[in-house]
């Protein structure tokens, strides 16, 4: 390349970095972190988040007994379609704020003055959960598949104990920590190599599974796509939308790409597009392991459903011990990566909000480590509530599976509410590159109303008839956080509702913000420059 076209390359590149720092102090933030995200590994993270293949292993046991090969198919594809309008509603919000706090940023500025502080305050504790949960779930997911691992190297015979199952958790959510404190431009390269692992073992699984399994074990068409098998006792149209959990928890925590959207180049147009293209390709290499699933697990799905982990005695069926052993190896060192990339994410959502001094300890949280320029504090403070959260295994299979459920549930509390303060709440919202035009308000009413349907449905036990032992935890643990959250907030004299105003400025703009393209409110109260705002808040 000529000297003259590197100048102009560079060039190019420093306005891009000029533009995004402009934005982002439009917004309210001057810029902490380093831009070593480019677009690609902006996808990244959201894909390897997604993880495919292992994030299915991780919860194929609640398709199975919902209906068996029809909702493993038919399921992810209703859902993926649902799921895409969440992620498109999404993206344009981020392409007009791309900003670490994303979801409570954009749910204070979009509502309406009456309820916008306490609104974003909900938003907020609702993502911090739902996204810790998230790193809990995935971690948890890697654990059962290294204890899997295991079980099938003694050729079935080994079978981990809850004891044995947490420490091993605890190991790795400790060493994502360690991972996750690292430099940035480290963490960013990382996410190529997520991206190439994540889809050569998809087209391996979704090539090999077929030509390897055994003729018993193949299904016909009309069994895998067609025979509806009940096995938790729901009517059939419930366990239906009860599967739904599977995809739903796969293909989740696409948000993870608007909490690095400081560290991402050309982030107004990186971010929205890394979500609505993760969302749309995990959709359908999803739907085509689902379906060579279902061709290939054999019809004792009672079996399955009774098995630690469905998958691998799936592989276990096809490729022999050696051969899922083998395969199973790279399941684990994905499902590895996926935790990382969510522990990433989580600790930029709890720096934002602790940037704006909602959270406890927040003084101590906002630090930025001076030798690898990220918020190491948050990351551990983000580790060690999944590892409480992991305690749930002592409480019974059901209680601890329920962290899958939190992380839907949390997330979609947080992804609703600005979704649809941009249509009820007081704003004349403008749009960046991404734009959904006049599609944007059905989009969003459809979104909503999957979402909020959902988040009731997952609140429900496996089985009507259940226990004290294998009741659905998901109500107790994010109930219970968002109920001292609220309280917290309306608490007398210390409460949020005393102090908290939003999201508080840490950047002198000078001159009215342009911050009006998000918000457009007609209030005084929307101009970051008066006291109500982003501007007059100093703490």
């Amino acid at each position: 390349m000529s000297t003259t076209n590197l100048e102009t390359t560079h060039r190019g590149l420093d306005a891009v970095a000029r533009a995004d720092e402009e934005l982002l102090a439009a917004l309210g933030y001057k810029q902490e972190f380093k831009r070593a995200f480019t677009p690609l590994e902006v996808f990244g993270i959201a894909f390897s988040i997604i993880g495919l293949l292992p994030s299915i292993a991780s919860v194929l046991f609640y398709a199975i007994p919902n209906g068996g090969g029809p909702a493993m198919v038919w399921g992810w594809a209703v859902a993926s379609i649902f799921i895409l309008l969440v992620g498109m509603s999404m993206a344009e919000l981020a392409s007009a704020a791309p900003t670490s706090g994303g979801l409570y940023f954009w749910t204070y500025t979009l509502s309406s003055p009456r309820w916008r502080s306490l609104l974003c305050w909900v938003v907020g504790y609702a993502n911090t959960i739902g996204s810790i949960a998230s790193v809990a779930s995935i971690d948890w997911g890697c654990a059962v598949q290294v204890m899997a691992a295991a079980s099938i190297n003694s050729n079935q015979t080994f079978e981990a104990t809850p004891g044995q199952l947490f420490g091993v958790y605890a190991a790795i959510i400790i060493s994502h920590a360690i991972l996750c404190g690292l430099a940035t431009s480290v963490l960013a390269k990382l996410q190529t190599v997520y991206v190439a692992l994540n889809v050569i073992l998809c087209f391996a699984v979704i090539i090999a599974l077929p030509i390897t399994t055994p003729t018993e074990f193949k299904n016909t068409a009309s069994f895998a796509l067609g025979d509806f098998t009940n096995l938790n006792g729901w009517p059939n149209g419930f366990a239906f939308i009860m599967s739904f959990l599977s995809p739903l928890w796969t293909i989740c925590s696409f948000d993870s790409s608007v909490h690095i959207s400081e560290e991402a180049s050309n982030a107004a147009t990186a971010v929205p597009w890394a979500i609505v293209l993760a969302i749309g390709i995990a959709g359908l290499l999803g739907w085509a392991i689902n379906m060579s699933l279902a061709f290939c697990m054999g019809t004792d799905l009672q079996a399955l459903s009774e098995s630690p982990q469905p998958m691998a005695q799936i592989f276990f069926q096809s490729f022999g011990q050696k051969g899922t052993l083998v395969l199973w190896a790279f399941i684990i060192i994905v499902q590895y990566m996926m935790g990382s990339s969510m522990l990433l994410a989580a600790s930029r959502q709890t720096f934002a909000f602790s940037r704006d001094s909602a959270l406890p300890f927040s003084g101590w949280l906002y630090r930025m480590n001076s030798y690898t320029k990220t918020p190491v504090n948050t990351v551990w403070f983000d580790a060690l509530l999944a590892l409480a959260l992991g305690l749930l295994v002592f409480a019974g299979p059901q209680a601890i599976n329920a962290v899958f459920a939190i992380s839907i549930t949390g997330l979609y509390i947080a992804y609703a509410i600005p979704i649809a303060a941009r249509f009820l709440g007081d704003n004349n919202f403008k749009p960046g590159p991404f734009t959904l035009g006049i599609f944007g308000l059905p989009v969003a009413i459809t979104s909503v109303s999957f979402m909020t349907f959902l988040g009731v449905v997952f609140f429900f036990p496996t089985t009507p008839q259940t226990s004290v032992s294998e009741m659905n935890y998901t109500v107790v643990v994010l109930g219970g956080v968002m109920v001292l959250s609220v309280l917290w907030y309306y608490f007398p004299v210390y409460g949020g509702v005393h102090w908290f105003t939003g999201p508080i400025s840490n950047v002198n703009l000078g001159s009215p913000s342009s911050m009006s393209s998000l918000r457009g409110s007609n209030d005084t109260d929307t101009d970051v420059t008066n006291s109500g705002g982003k501007g007059g808040k100093t703490g």
